[in-house]
């Protein structure tokens, strides 16, 4: 099949399973703002970050390694599968006495009393991780779709029992998210018949170590992705000010706000979980580099079209997504969403050239070039954010990931040297921060220049998307 289809196919069929369940995660931040202050909205943001720590961390980052080397014919699939396995559930035992101690650090004092959920939680993520990457790995990717469905129910059905019915607040969404976790491994475990892909014969010494080799320098990387994009809302939560809206209250109404820019995420991690697949398969393609070259431009086409469109209807989608009746914080949520929508096309980018770190092996370069953007988000949000609040934090967001992008894209191309245009890149970001202003200062007549910012985009990216479309219905490529 040509290679251009098979990549739409794989992102429309992971759309199916994943888009369901992610857009119905938004839409719970709706019922989330409605019963669950904005304090307890930032113990629940930080507990879902924790898990973003705590799963590389003590998973060795080996979902990382299942994909890539359950793809790979030269390995056997039931030495990868039980081999992560045993590494996974050794992590687990570490992890232990490890959770009860985050407590004992000032930031993370609003998770008291969350620590067996928290657990929990990271368990059944990681056997969900296992068990749905390993379908990937075997691609069976209308299983996943199937999958995704079923989880997608499940975490709505809970999410209503337990925090709109029973009123558990954050422990009712810990509980609701473990559960479905549980029916889901049970549900890929045994439709996916993965029973077969585990035994003693299976676990391999050597295979472990070459995994770990590859995952290991992945961790740090992705701990310090997580803290990157959370660390705003800890400076935001931990600091106080007599200028400008800080404090606990402040972080949840922050918390809320990242939920606008994720309908963009959404899109991009569906095509990523189908770009990771191409990138790892086509790596050694005498055309890659002009593969590579087509899927960027229409993919980054897609996110500032897509940014440009969210920002345009900021405000009905902001009432869709923040409910504002109970808690009348969260009103001036979608003021600070533009800012973390341009952050969020940069943060889609860097995944896209995260694959080419993958696909080729060199997972040490995304681990340096993110250690450098962790350092300027930290500096950016102790500078910006007592100046500006809120909208300081956006801002130190954004532009950590502009810095990413840049290092990435001279980096990464030294692996695969595809084009691209500089010109495009800057025009589409420009416009985009222009975007932004009519929404953070309230100009009026706001609409009509959004919508001419917006038509804008649309000429300047018109050509990658239809030169993409021409590909689709070729025969070949």
């Amino acid at each position: 099949m040509n290679k251009y289809k098979l990549l739409v196919l794989n992102t429309a069929i992971f759309a199916v399973g994943s888009f369901g369940a992610k857009i119905f995660s938004l839409l719970l931040n709706n019922l989330y703002t409605k019963y669950i202050n904005p304090a307890d909205l930032y113990a629940k943001s930080i507990l879902e970050t924790l898990v973003l720590f705590l799963l590389p961390v003590f998973t060795f980052s080996l979902t990382e390694a299942i994909v890539r080397y359950g793809l790979d014919k030269n390995y056997d699939k039931k030495q990868v599968f039980t081999t992560i396995a045993v590494f996974m559930l050794a992590g687990m035992l570490l992890m232990i006495p490890a959770v009860p101690m985050l407590q004992l650090i000032p930031v993370f004092s609003p998770i008291n009393g969350y620590s067996l959920l928290l657990y929990l939680l990271v368990f059944t993520s990681s056997a969900r991780t296992l068990c749905s990457q390993f379908v990937r790995a075997r691609e069976q990717v209308k299983l996943f779709a199937i999958e995704g469905i079923l989880f997608t129910m499940a975490l709505f059905v809970f999410n209503l029992i337990f925090i709109a019915f029973l009123g558990l607040g954050v422990n009712g969404f810990l509980i609701a998210v473990i559960i479905s976790d549980i029916i889901s491994v049970i549900f890929l475990f045994i439709a996916g018949k993965q029973w077969q892909f585990v035994g003693i014969n299976g676990f391999s010494i050597s295979l472990g170590k070459e995994m770990l080799k590859f995952s290991l320098p992945l961790i740090p990387t992705t701990v310090m992705w997580a803290f990157t994009g959370f660390s705003d809302q800890l400076f935001i939560g931990n600091m106080h000010s007599d200028r400008v809206f800080l404090g606990e209250d402040a972080a949840g109404v922050y918390a809320a706000a990242t939920k606008i820019p994720n309908l963009l995420a959404v899109v991009s991690s569906i095509f990523f979980q189908a770009w990771n697949m191409s990138a790892i398969t086509e790596n050694d393609s005498a055309d890659r580099n002009i593969f590579y070259e087509k899927v960027y431009s229409a993919y980054e086409a897609m996110l500032f079209l897509g940014s440009a469109v969210l920002i345009l209807f900021i405000k009905p989608v902001s009432a869709v997504l923040i409910n504002t009746g109970t808690f009348e914080e969260y009103r001036t949520a979608f003021k600070y969403a533009p800012l973390l929508i341009a952050a969020s096309v940069f943060t889609c980018l860097n995944l896209f050239l995260a694959g080419i770190y993958t696909a080729t092996k060199h997972t040490k370069n995304a681990f340096y070039t993110m250690l450098a953007v962790v350092i300027s988000n930290i500096v950016l949000n102790l500078t910006m954010i007592p100046k500006f609040g809120i909208q300081g934090a956006a801002l130190a967001t954004f532009l950590s990931y502009l810095f990413s992008y840049l290092i990435r894209m001279v980096d990464t191309r030294r692996f695969v040297p595809f084009n691209f245009s500089v010109i495009r890149t800057a025009a589409n970001t420009i416009i985009i921060l222009l975007m932004c202003l009519p929404v953070i200062f309230g100009f009026q007549s706001w609409l009509i220049w959004e919508v001419a910012f917006t038509a804008a985009i649309l000429v300047l990216n018109y050509k990658a998307l239809l030169n993409t479309a021409i590909k689709l219905v070729k025969k070949e490529a």
